[in-house]
């Protein structure tokens, strides 16, 4: 039997970075937001033993330091099962492009492994596996507008927002996260940011303050162009890995910029790059702007951030 997942991407809606633990992590601050743009999984398990990736994609490893090995190699001692298991990536998402879709790919297997197996795991033993394999997977346990601390593997769901049209943009190179977060490193050194850990968040806190304030919500009205997320706007919201990326990689920083000027409400770099994304005030906007950036040569794709309730019903519906 071959179970079919769709493992969607996600943004991060500012990311704040902080000091070096010493366990080599970084504490991090983030909210994750789950996406329409997704690849495709097939799991099956059949007689044998062993773990098999298959991808047409020549970037993506097919060995075990392929997350969805990994996370194999993981969860059938946990459910006591045996067999080959046998996974299909269908890539769609960039590679190396801070959409998550490694990490997405990973949650999928496990998902499209307990239902090929017809057993589960409990809801705690999920997210300890997917902590242990990767810092981004557990956000994709929950799915919506998620906050992540730690190095963005303890995760809080938080109030989903409406869904909200987006174009994203992948320009033709891939950022190294260890990379730029060494380089994130070098550049807090010379700078002496010793203050960093104290302005941790002030942005997110902002911005969160007002989403749970309880004040009466106009933008929810009809007419109205704006949607809470653009709410981020005014708190100033940003992704720290901007500083290190864009002097590293000038045709990110420019694709950021071809956003805006394609009338994005807010455009970001997600997670370290090197793909950005802009919010908009309507799916009306964001095709217009995804025919705009194509005719300049960028890679761009129309979509909408997906609630919790959407991203389950649309992961097994295939």
């Amino acid at each position: 039997m071959t179970t079919t997942v769709r493992s969607f991407a996600k943004i991060n809606v500012g990311l704040r970075i902080g000091a070096r633990r010493e366990d080599g992590f970084h504490e991090l601050l983030t909210v994750y937001q789950t996406i329409g743009l997704h690849d495709v999984i097939r799991v099956s398990v059949g007689r044998g033993s062993g773990i098999e990736i298959r991808c047409a994609d020549p970037r993506v490893p097919k060995d075990e330091s392929n997350t969805c090995y990994r996370i194999v190699e993981e969860t059938m001692p946990v459910l006591r099962a045996k067999g080959r298991v046998v996974i299909d990536i269908e890539k769609r998402l960039p590679v190396q492009g801070g959409l998550g879709g490694a990490s997405a790919n990973a949650v999928a297997t496990l998902l499209g492994l307990e239902r090929a197996l017809k057993k589960s795991l409990a809801a705690v033993q999920r997210l300890r596996i997917a902590a242990e394999v990767g810092s981004d997977l557990p956000l994709f346990l929950l799915g919506g507008t998620v906050l992540g601390v730690g190095r963005g593997e303890q995760v809080y769901p938080l109030q989903d927002w409406p869904g909200t049209a987006c174009v994203v943009v992948t320009p033709g190179v891939g950022v190294s996260t260890p990379k730029a977060f060494a380089e994130w490193d070098r550049k807090l050194t010379m700078t002496g940011a010793s203050d960093r850990m104290v302005e941790l968040g002030r942005g997110l806190s902002a911005w969160l303050s007002e989403s749970y304030s309880g004040a009466p919500r106009q933008i929810y009205r009809r007419g109205r162009a704006e949607n809470p997320l653009l709410e981020l706007v005014r708190a100033g919201i940003k992704n720290d890995f901007e500083q290190v990326v864009f002097p590293e990689y000038p045709e990110v920083s420019e694709g950021k910029s071809a956003l805006e000027r394609a009338g994005a409400k807010y455009a970001s770099l997600s997670g370290s790059g090197s793909a950005l994304y802009g919010l908009f005030a309507s799916k009306e906007a964001a095709r217009a702007a995804e025919a705009r950036l194509r005719k300049q040569g960028w890679a761009a794709e129309a979509t909408v951030t997906l609630t919790r309730g959407q991203y389950w019903r649309r992961i097994f519906d295939c």
